[in-house]
């Protein structure tokens, strides 16, 4: 990574702790140079006292990320519950199950739209003023499904919408964090955003269903909005107005692709960017095909929620045990070893496991990720400053669109071959796959990132 030498990092308010504690840190491993060494990711890692293990609470002791991470639980919410209301106002309307389940394809099939036209907002503009904005827009946009009468065509196009800013809104988000929290605060915060993310899907689904008995799917919408509209109003009052990090007149449609050109062309930035998107596109494949594999074991409405949830409590759980139990070494040692087997536990489809069998390997397999911690480490230092915000953006677009492709493939394959076989077809292929990628992780190792402000 490339740093300019006589000022703070680009996009950090040089006033500001983050600018101070960075410039700090870079002043001590300038003068003692005997407290670096070379991290399993190539980049310096300070040994002393910046890079000392820290927990959890640790991270809530700022209080610029408190505001910030109940913002995002109530954003994870109301995204949750609104996926949840409006397939089911949809199918109340229309009677069709296939546009009932076009209301969750569409939460993943903008991302890359969006990711690649979209993502320069994310550093051309302060980040405060877009969180803020994407939270206005998303409650502008739940409540308009609320309207009595909406034709069915807007509430997709208004599904659409919402899905555009979405990846916006997590990119500026998660670079934002990085100007927040320092070394291995940072790491941890990503984590505990994480692990909303996974609880949300092992809890989210289970709390709009039993909300939907109670109220009808147009209230359910109304309180979703006032969600987006809470996390606005914790975003604006509790965090600092900071500059953006960079000044850029062009034209946005143009940059943006630009810039993403920019980042898939740098071989260390490609490298983690390939390692963020392709675990998760062949992890997806079991849980797209929960349904038919509960329904061959004949485990029910029952085994289909147990099959859902046992990925997301293993990752969950990983997350807490790696971010509580090991030092900031030791996340790093496991980065390459653990994603390398991160998929094999799926292999073990290939022998029709019963549901309680399943379950252990799906639990397996979140167990795996653990590796993302040091991951976040190793990208937030290659990731130059003034692209942050847009590799962010453009890392969690391509999150999203590739599981949406794992998905829609695994659902093709279900169509001719068992379940539990194209499971396993994925753990199998996936392996592959990541090794190839851990290839270019490890050949790229202390490469100079040298991207142009």
């Amino acid at each position: 990574m490339t740093t300019d030498s006589e000022h703070p990092p680009r996009g950090v308010d040089p006033a500001s702790p983050a600018g101070e504690d960075r410039a700090q840190a870079r002043a001590e491993s300038v003068e003692n140079p005997q407290d670096t060494a070379n991290t399993p990711g190539g980049e310096k890692e300070n040994t002393g006292r910046t890079e000392a293990a820290v927990g959890y609470g640790a991270v809530f002791q700022v209080a610029e990320f408190r505001p910030i991470f109940a913002a995002h639980v109530l954003s994870m919410l109301g995204g949750v519950l609104a996926e949840v209301a409006l397939a089911v106002l949809v199918y109340a309307e229309t009677g069709s199950a296939v546009l009932s389940a076009l209301v969750f394809a569409l939460t993943y099939l903008p991302y890359a739209l969006s990711g690649l036209l979209l993502s320069g907002i994310a550093d051309r503009y302060p980040a405060r003023r877009v969180l803020v904005t994407c939270d206005v827009l998303s409650c502008a946009c739940v409540a308009a499904t609320a309207i009595p009468g909406t034709p069915v065509a807007v509430l997709f196009a208004l599904r659409v919408v919402m899905s555009l800013i979405a990846p916006l809104f997590t990119g500026t988000r998660a670079a934002s964090l990085a100007d927040i929290l320092q070394g291995e605060r940072y790491v941890l915060g990503r984590s505990l955003v994480r692990i909303v993310a996974q609880g949300s899907q092992i809890l989210g689904f289970g709390i709009g269903g039993l909300l939907l008995v109670w109220l009808s799917p147009r209230s359910a919408l109304l309180l979703t909005a006032a969600t987006f509209a809470g996390s606005a109003l914790l975003l604006r009052l509790g965090t600092r107005d900071r500059p953006a990090r960079v000044t850029n007149s062009g034209r946005l449609l143009r940059e943006s692709l630009y810039s993403a050109g920019r980042l898939m062309a740098d071989p260390r930035i490609r490298a983690l960017l390939l390692m963020w998107w392709i675990p998760p596109m062949f992890f997806i494949v079991a849980e797209g095909l929960a349904a038919p594999f509960a329904e061959d074991v004949g485990a029910g409405s029952v085994g289909y929620g147990l099959f859902l949830a046992a990925m997301p409590a293993g990752t969950a759980l990983s997350e807490v045990v790696a971010g509580t139990m090991l030092s900031p070494a030791a996340r790093d040692r496991i980065v390459l070893p653990l994603a390398g087997v991160s998929l094999v536990p799926l292999v073990f489809f290939a022998f029709d496991p019963s549901l309680p069998l399943a379950l252990v390997l799906l639990l397996l397999t979140g167990l795996s990720a653990a590796y993302a911690l040091g991951m976040d480490k190793w990208f937030v230092t290659d990731v130059p400053d003034h692209t942050r915000g847009q590799a962010m953006t453009l890392l969690g677009a391509g999150l999203m669109t590739l599981q949406g492709i794992g998905i829609t493939v695994g659902g093709a394959l279900a169509e001719w071959a068992p379940p539990y076989a194209v499971i396993a077809g994925s753990g199998a292929g996936g392996t592959v796959c990541v090794l190839l990628v851990l290839r270019a992780v490890r050949r790229t190792r202390g490469a100079p990132v040298m991207l142009p402000a």
